[in-house]
Parts: C-alpha cells; sequence; structure tokens
C-alpha cells in the first residue's frame, strides 16, 4: 500500500476563519458551503477525512499561519495580525484547534508528538486501511508566533516539530515579494531552534536567506511546499526556488514538496482559466526536476498546500480532492520512475524525515 503524506495544508486556518469541519468530505462541504463567503474567498475545498482515507493520505504537516495586518483579505479575514503578541495569540488559537480535532475525533485525526505516536498511525494504517487516523505534524508557517526564541521549548512542548520562519518578510528575515537576507533576530531564532532539533522549513523565504540558511543552520531543512522557478519562464516572483537554492537543499539532505497549484504550475495562468490547461503532467515536470538536479528520487515530495488560498477551480483538471494525488503513480510509473520511487515521492521520503528527526 502507497501511503501518502501531504506536507503542507492549512487546516487549523480554514477551521477557526471559515468554520470548515475536516471530518466531512469534502463534497459534502462543498454543498453546505454553497453560497457562503468560504469558496469565495478559499475556494470550493479539497480536503476531508474520508477522502483522506480515499486516497490513503496517512500524514499531513498541518500548518499554524497568519497573515500581517498589511495582508489581511478583508473583514472576513479573522486569521491576521499587527503585534507579535497578536500573532503569538491566533497561533496559539490554532495549536489548540489542532489539539481539539484530535480529542474530540480520536479515530480520525491524532497528534504526532514522537515515534510512538508516529508508529499508532502508521500501524493503524496496516491494521485498518480504510477506517485509520490521520497523522497531523505541526508545522508553523510564519514565525511571528514566536515572540523570542525562548519560547521556542514551549510551542514544542505543546506539539511544534517545524517552522518556516517566513511567509512574508518579516523581522527574521526576507520572503515572499519582500526580499532581504536573514536578520539578527533570524539568526537568534536559528540558534534556538537547532538547540531544539526542529526542522526548518524554507518555504516563503527570499532566496538570499535561504542561502544563508543553508550555510548556518546545522539542523534537519525542507522546503514543505515550493517548486522549481526553472520550469516557470518569466516568473518574476521570488517565491519559487532557484536551481542553486534546490542544489543547496539537495546537499543538506533536505526534501522539497512540489504544490498541485495552477499558478505555480503555469506562467500566465490565472483564477478563471480553463483547469484543463494544466495537468498532473506538470506536476511530474515539478517532481522530475527535483529528480534530475538530485540524481534520484531521494529529495521530493508532496506539499499541496489545498485549501491554502485556492480551491478545486485552481488545481489540475484531473484533481477532485486529495484523494487524486495517487493519480500521481502511473504518470511517474510511465515516465520511468520505479516502484520504489513512486513510493518515496509519494510518502516515503516525508517518512524518513519525520524517522530521522522526530524524539
Amino acid at each position: 500500500m502507497n501511503l501518502i503524506i501531504d506536507a503542507h495544508q492549512d487546516l487549523a486556518w480554514n477551521m477557526l476563519t471559515f468554520g470548515r469541519d475536516y471530518t466531512r468530505a469534502a463534497h459534502e462541504t462543498r454543498q453546505i458551503e454553497t453560497n457562503k463567503p468560504a469558496p469565495q474567498h478559499n475556494g470550493q475545498t479539497l480536503l476531508g477525512w474520508p477522502d483522506y482515507q480515499k486516497g490513503k493520505v496517512a500524514l499531513i504537516f498541518a500548518t499554524l499561519f497568519a497573515a500581517p495586518l498589511r495582508a489581511k483579505g478583508g473583514a472576513w479575514d479573522t486569521q491576521s495580525y499587527s503585534t507579535p503578541a497578536r500573532a503569538s495569540q491566533k497561533y496559539r488559537d490554532q495549536l489548540d484547534a489542532y489539539h481539539r480535532l484530535c480529542e474530540e475525533h480520536p479515530r480520525k485525526f491524532h497528534l504526532i508528538f514522537d515515534h510512538s505516536d508516529l508508529d499508532f498511525v502508521l500501524n493503524s494504517w496496516k491494521s485498518q486501511p480504510d477506517s485509520a487516523p490521520v497523522g497531523l505534524v505541526i508545522l508553523m508557517e510564519g514565525a511571528e508566533g514566536v515572540r523570542s526564541p525562548g519560547e521556542l521549548a514551549l510551542w514544542q512542548k505543546k506539539g511544534l516539530r517545524m517552522l518556516g520562519p517566513a511567509w512574508a518578510g518579516n523581522r527574521f528575515c526576507g520572503g515572499t515579494r519582500e526580499p532581504g537576507g536573514l536578520t539578527p533576530a533570524g539568526y537568534a531564532l536559528l540558534d534556538g531552534m537547532a538547540d531544539l532539533n526542529l526542522t526548518l522549513d524554507v518555504s516563503h523565504m527570499d532566496e538570499r536567506a535561504v542561502l544563508e540558511a543553508l550555510d548556518y543552520y546545522p539542523g534537519p531543512i525542507i522546503a514543505s511546499h515550493a517548486n522549481a522557478k526553472a520550469l516557470l519562464k518569466n516568473y518574476s516572483s521570488n517565491r519559487h526556488l532557484t536551481d542553486r537554492v534546490i542544489q543547496g537543499l539537495i546537499e543538506r539532505e533536505a526534501i522539497i514538496g512540489i504544490i498541485p497549484y495552477n499558478r505555480f504550475l503555469k506562467t500566465g495562468w490565472k483564477l478563471g482559466d480553463d483547469r484543463s490547461e494544466v495537468t498532473l503532467q506538470d506536476v511530474v515536470a515539478q517532481i522530475d526536476h527535483i529528480c534530475q538536479i538530485a540524481g534520484d528520487a531521494q529529495h521530493v515530495g508532496i506539499g499541496s498546500d489545498f485549501d491554502g488560498g485556492f480551491g478545486l477551480s485552481a488545481v489540475p483538471a484531473e484533481i477532485d480532492t486529495i484523494a487524486d494525488l495517487g493519480k500521481l503513480a502511473p504518470i511517474l510509473a510511465q515516465k520511468g520512475y520505479s516502484v520504489e520511487d513512486v513510493k518515496a515521492i509519494l510518502g516515503q521520503n516525508w517518512l524518513t524525515h519525520l524517522e530521522k528527526t522526530l524524539p
């Protein structure tokens, strides 16, 4: 059984912003949200527990995310902040939401703190593959929730296992659309993370900041959700990974999660364009680009970012819900990837990372 691991989903943001209930199937949520604000602002959902079961999605890197006030989407956007103190509260509220989700639905979701939790989830998928709990590994996207490095131990105690310093640029480093390197506060944050062996997620960090972090940070590194810039000609954003950065990540034994988002697969695609203009072949092209640079299939996976600012109308036409990520397998096989390579790309690479880094 090829289990899928998805390295990026903004579940708590959606739960607190729109009241989305991820114990439901995606189709059921779409019906409930007809004529409601959620699809207008974030697209029709691609996620739900029954869909995880159908697609054998066993583990998710579940994010804590809030945007700075300057990026607030509107009055509906409750998950934004003006100060580090407000950011800390938003992130704590989201972490609490994950704890409640797992406490109230223990047969459907299970927080991953350590190897024993990981083993519990994996063994559940072996023994009851049609009704197993989905493991949630907590990833903080944007470190503004951390008021000082001294707080990191408390976040870790509550379940934090991965941290990405940036979304937009902030007091730690440059980020998407706001370039710049690591600041003194950014270096101090990395020092605190290293003491706890937290995984550094370089997604959204500006290239300069990533390169500095690759040289400085001694702990585990990933890019949970980021595509290769080389395949996006004339795409001016610093959101995507240059080949220089990809090579540096590979040298550090990092894994890169590819995003099946049409705007990040085809330059110039925009919401309202035909979904069929982008296909799963484009996703595989991104995967293959990483593999060609690496010389193997050990440094790439999936980081869907589903429900993270886009929905059904902005993904390749072959995808109706997350259950369809499994359709990548035959396309990869047709391209010459072995059974073991496909297994690695769909989940084993992320699993290997967790086995190396979890307490």
